[in-house]
């Protein structure tokens, strides 16, 4: 159901919604937006003028058929937070007691989009479609349950919350994308070297390389020994 008008702004409905989405939206937002309102069956974040806008902040898997029906009639554009930097604020476990709060050492990167973009990277090439990445400030709220994420030892994410917003980036077609190799990458080059140049983890370059070459970007140039080599290709898109 859209918003309503109140007291001359607009009310943003953020009933159910995790803590993190709900402020995203919030940040997000501008004047003469309309909220979680139905277009084709389905229920649309943000709607402005002719741009529908969704918010996610965890799988695209969820999304894939959503987007596809979308995009076939509206532009629209996924947003996505990185973070940036994170904090992790662990809760007592008596509920009682003081939480415990400590800086990630690992930042996050726009190339973290990768990690979620493999569920349908060729959609980038269509016209109607965009994602802008939002890096982010955060803190991640965790509470202790015995036998749950045993590689935490019983931590578990409890919600995300937003504490800034410190940079943001849209893509909207694959030339876009192409931007993001870096000018020393080799030609041809694998993905163990553009891990390094990136400073990525390998299995994060891996879905960035599945990602590119989804949106031709990229182009399979052989093997060295083991190793897959691509080569930087014209972008076909049209856009």
């Amino acid at each position: 159901m859209p918003s309503e008008a109140r007291n001359g702004r607009q009310h943003i409905s953020t009933l159910n919604e995790k803590p993190l989405h709900a402020a995203l939206k919030t940040w997000y937002a501008r004047p003469g937006d309309r909220f979680e309102v139905e277009v084709d069956g389905f229920l649309v974040d943000i709607v402005r003028g002719d741009l529908l806008i969704e918010i996610q902040t965890r799988s695209f898997a969820a999304l894939k058929r959503k987007l596809i029906s979308l995009t076939a009639n509206h532009p629209l554009r996924l947003v996505y937070p990185v973070a940036r930097e994170r904090w992790i604020v662990r809760l007592a476990d008596n509920g009682n007691g003081v939480p415990a709060r400590r800086k990630s050492p690992k930042p996050g990167k726009l190339e973290g989009m990768f990690e979620e973009l493999v569920s349908f990277p060729q959609l980038l090439k269509h016209p109607h479609f965009s994602v802008e990445v939002l890096l982010t400030q955060e803190e991640e709220i965790r509470r202790h349950e015995p036998g749950r994420a045993w590689r935490r030892r019983g931590w578990v994410t409890a919600e995300r919350r937003l504490l800034n917003v410190v940079g943001r980036r849209l893509f909207e077609s694959p030339a876009d994308m192409r931007s993001l190799l870096p000018v020393e990458l080799p030609d041809p080059f694998s993905t163990a070297e553009l891990a390094e140049t990136l400073a990525l983890p390998r299995g994060l370059a891996q879905k960035m390389a599945y990602c590119l070459r989804g949106m031709d970007v990229i182009g399979v140039a052989g093997k060295r020994g083991n190793a897959v080599l691509y080569r930087r290709v014209g972008v076909l898109s049209g856009r």
